[in-house]
Parts: structure tokens; C-alpha cells; sequence
């Protein structure tokens, strides 16, 4: 109670912005005035409506609402813009405490968060796995969700989760009455991929190629008429990953929850995530955006993971440009007028495309019917800087007659696996953990390589006129290879089909 008779209570809650938490304070306070309730704090028009939910909420679960005085609930930091329905739970716990129907003491160590019904049942909101983790980073000893949520929140480590069906529950467990439901983590596992590299015939430089990107996570591009196989080896990469670390796993499910990407109650799962955006993707959608706070878009959905496009030259120019920037960086940074947000994006890409509009030139066994203007056009839609960050370009050809109705000649998805992750551990033992051959520093890279091979790559960017980028991109798929060969220096032959994947005419360079 403060001198003027007003009361203030204050419950404890999280606000995302992309992907980093704020703690907010939700302020209750009630007094002469009035009544009614007034909600300030920046909310958007869902945090205005809780408004309704909320008091409608109280009365429906027989607690006392107070109807015949002010009150006005803020949400701290009131620059902050607040998002969500989220917030229904800890704007009527607040109530509660301000009308003395729960203990103000308990409010520091128990946050909330969660969206009520008319009926006072909690539902689970999208983003409760990065809200969990940091109202624990803040200081929260529980955090009350619903049911449903609990299982995605338990799998924050150091945070007492407690599962409460209704405010009356919530009630209880706030007086000490009750201890709720103690919350159990989301079991962990490992699915099985379905796309096997045995069912591939013939194509052995794409399957080599294939292994290459996995082992080094370097990006790749795959040219070639309709039905020569780009799409199915593309897919088959995905089984080429090694498994998530259990902290990656967390953070792509994190970004999934709070894209609403993921039930609450879902497994975790340890196999890298593989998104498959169509060619007519906006770009908020492909790099993230949105009105009010971005929204993570394809590009974050698949970090850790593998980011398929297909159908590249399909996709407008000024879509794939988007691409530039977090490809080299690994994150995503999207600016508005309030607010900077950013999204991990550390993804291997790989695209695929036909040569030309009809999708025959080059093809051995049927003419292209495109104009050079066209064709010209199709190619402009990839631009220069964009080629140069795809590390390896590969073209595919139809296969014959009786390679297609031979055995299975390649190896197994799991044999292939397996030499991928020797040689990622091969370049963890030298770089460390958090590096690989795609990310260390050049000049770290190049004391790897006998001075042959260096020489070799540096006559290459002479007479073939590469950049300086993709003189580091070829001596970085080098490295990949030679860890794949058990070799600790890169050699001459190693720099050699390095720049063979670069060189190959694909018909969309601009």
C-alpha cells in the first residue's frame, strides 16, 4: 500500500525480441479512480485484448475481480514493444496479487507465462523453450505454463517447471497449497532418415560432391536438363549429417517454438533440420520479417541444418541477393524503425536448377528450344557474388538405360556417414569445437596447405581470373578433401578437384 492508498503488485514474465529475452516487470496497481483497467507498456493489439480474457478469465474461475477501482498494469520496460498473448498470465497474477489473493513475496522467484481462456484454462503459447530459458538467465526459480508447454520448457536445464491447468490452480500453487504438476523434459531422439545414397545410380561425381559439401558443410550447387537427378541427390545430403549436439538441438528448437514451427509437447529432435522453401518464397519468408517483431524466416528455420532450393533460377533475382549477406555471416539481421533484430542462420545450402528455361541445354538427348535472350535473362537471376559464395558447382546429366536398370552401385547412406563425421572431427581436433573448414581464419587455412598446392590454386586465379573469395572457397574445399583422405597438408591433387567443382560449365554464371 503506498501513501496515496493505491496498491502495487508485480509479477515477472519474458518478452522476445527475435530471439533474445527481456525480462518484464507487469505492474499492478489499484486505486480510487475510474474503474476499470487500463493496459499500457506498448502492447500489440493481442496483449490489448488479454484485457477482456483476463478479467472474464477471473470471474469465470470464481476469484474476486476488482471491479470498482482503477487499476492500471504496466509492462516494464515500457519502450519495449510487448507482443503475444503470453502475457494473460501474468497480467492476472499481478491482479490477484494486488487484490491480495496470492502473496506478493512468492512473484520474484515464480514467473509465468501463457494465454487464458474465457474459462480460465491456461493454454501454451509459441516461444515457451526460449522464454524458459531466460527467465532462468534472469533469475526465475519456476516458471507456471500449461500443461501442454511443460515438456518443452523442462528441457531448459536449472528452471523448476510447473505444469497449472486453470487460475485456480495457479492460485494454489501460489499460496503453497498445491505444488502443481511437475513438469517432465521432452524425451530425445534420433528419427531415422528416410533418403537413402544407395538408391542413386550412376551420377559417382555428384555423390562425391555430395559427401564433400556434408563433410566441410560447404554449399553446393547442382545444374542439370529435367529428371537427371538434382532434387533426389540434393535430399539425400540431409542423411550425410551428423547428428545435433543435444545444445544445437535447443537452439533449433527454440527458433522453431518461437516460429510456432513446433508443438510444445514435441520430441527433441537431434537430426539437423531440412527446409525446402517453393521457388515463389517472399523474402520475408525466406530470410525473415514481418510486421512488429521480424519472424525468423527459412533461412533460421534451417540452422544446423540444410536449406534446399530448388528450382533456383525460378526464384526472383532480388529474393536470392537476400541470401548474400547471411550466408557469409551466418546470421540474419533485420532492422526496423523500433528495433534490431537477429537469427542464427548457419545453414549448408544446396540449390538446384535447370540450365535454361525449357530446362534442356546441354542435354544429350533433347535440343533446347530457348532464344539467347532468354536464356540470358534465366542466367541473370543468379548474380556474380552469390555463384561466389556456392563453394562447389556441379553439373548432372541423365544417366543410360542400363545404369538405370542395373544394381545399386554407390555406397550406403551410412558408409558415406561415417567417413563425414571422422573428417569433421579431423577438422574439430584442428581448428576446434565451434570452427570448421568453411569458417577459420584464411590464414590459419593456409598453413595447412604444402606450398605446391598453394602455387597451384594461385595460377588458377591468374589464368582463370577467380576472386579473392573464391580463392579462399576453393582452398577451404581442399582442406575438406584432404580430411576426407586422412591427409594433415593439403596437396596439389587435393587443390586440383577443389577448383574442378568450381570450373564446371553450368550455364548460369551471369
Amino acid at each position: 500500500m503506498s501513501a496515496e492508498g493505491q496498491v502495487l503488485a508485480v509479477s515477472h514474465s519474458i518478452a522476445m525480441v527475435g530471439l533474445e529475452p527481456c525480462a518484464v516487470r507487469v505492474e499492478c496497481s489499484l486505486g480510487p479512480g475510474l474503474p476499470g483497467l487500463r493496459l499500457v507498456g506498448l502492447p500489440d493489439l493481442a496483449l490489448r485484448e488479454s484485457v477482456e480474457r483476463v478479467r472474464t478469465a477471473v470471474k469465470q474461475q470464481g476469484l474476486h475481480w476488482p471491479g470498482g477501482q482503477r487499476t492500471v498494469v504496466n509492462l516494464a520496460p515500457a519502450d519495449l514493444p510487448k507482443s503475444g498473448s503470453g502475457f494473460d498470465l501474468p497480467i492476472a497474477v499481478a491482479v490477484l496479487a494486488a487484490t491480495g489473493q496470492v502473496p506478493h513475496e512468492v512473484l520474484d522467484r515464480v514467473w509465468s507465462v501463457g494465454e487464458l481462456g474465457l474459462d480460465g484454462q491456461l493454454r501454451a503459447v509459441p516461444g515457451v523453450l526460449p522464454v524458459a530459458a531466460g527467465a532462468r538467465h534472469a533469475g526465475a526459480g519456476s516458471l507456471l505454463v500449461a500443461p501442454s508447454a511443460a515438456p518443452e520448457a523442462a528441457l531448459v536445464d536449472g528452471l523448476t517447471v510447473v505444469a497449472v491447468r486453470d487460475l485456480r490452480e495457479v492460485v494454489e500453487v501460489l499460496r503453497g497449497r498445491s505444488c502443481g504438476t511437475p513438469a517432465r523434459p521432452a524425451p530425445v531422439v534420433v528419427p531415422q532418415v528416410g533418403h537413402d545414397l544407395a538408391d542413386v545410380r550412376g551420377q559417382p561425381v555428384a555423390r562425391r560432391a555430395l559427401e564433400i559439401a556434408a563433410a566441410g558443410r560447404h554449399h553446393l550447387l547442382l545444374a542439370g536438363p529435367p529428371g537427371c537427378g538434382k532434387t533426389m541427390l540434393a535430399r539425400r545430403l540431409h542423411g550425410l549429417l551428423p547428428p545435433l549436439q543435444v545444445g544445437a538441438a535447443l537452439e533449433v528448437a527454440a527458433i522453431h517454438s518461437l516460429a510456432a514451427q513446433r508443438r510444445p509437447d514435441e520430441a527433441l529432435s537431434l537430426v539437423p533440420p531440412l527446409r525446402e522453401p517453393h521457388h515463389t518464397v517472399s523474402v520475408a519468408g525466406l530470410v525473415g520479417g514481418g510486421s512488429g517483431i521480424p519472424r525468423p524466416g527459412e533461412l533460421s528455420l534451417a540452422h544446423h541444418g540444410l536449406l534446399l532450393l530448388d528450382e533456383l533460377l525460378e526464384t526472383p533475382r532480388v529474393i536470392l541477393d537476400a541470401l548474400r549477406q547471411p550466408l557469409e555471416r551466418g546470421e540474419v539481421v533485420l532492422t526496423r524503425a523500433r528495433q534490431q533484430v537477429r537469427y542464427p542462420c548457419e545453414v549448408l545450402l544446396v540449390a538446384a536448377t535447370n540450365p535454361c528455361p525449357c530446362g534442356y541445354l546441354g542435354s544429350p538427348t533433347r535440343a533446347c528450344r530457348c532464344r539467347p535472350d532468354r536464356i540470358e535473362r534465366y542466367r541473370s537471376r543468379l548474380s556474380g557474388p552469390l555463384l561466389d559464395r556456392l563453394d562447389l558447382h556441379l553439373e548432372v546429366s541423365p544417366i543410360d538405360r542400363e545404369q538405370l536398370l542395373g544394381p545399386p552401385d554407390g555406397e550406403p547412406t551410412a558408409t558415406v556417414a561415417g567417413r563425414v563425421v571422422a573428417a569433421r572431427a579431423a577438422a574439430a581436433e584442428r581448428w576446434g569445437e565451434d570452427a570448421g573448414n568453411r569458417d577459420v581464419e584464411v590464414a590459419r587455412l593456409r598453413a595447412t596447405a604444402k606450398p605446391g598446392a598453394l602455387r597451384t590454386l594461385a595460377q588458377a586465379v591468374e589464368g582463370l581470373a577467380l576472386s579473392a573469395r573464391a580463392f579462399d572457397r576453393a582452398l577451404r574445399v581442399a582442406r575438406t578433401i584432404a580430411d576426407l583422405g586422412g591427409r594433415s597438408a593439403i596437396d596439389p591433387a587435393d587443390v586440383e578437384e577443389a577448383l574442378a567443382y568450381r570450373l564446371a560449365d553450368l550455364a548460369v554464371a551471369p
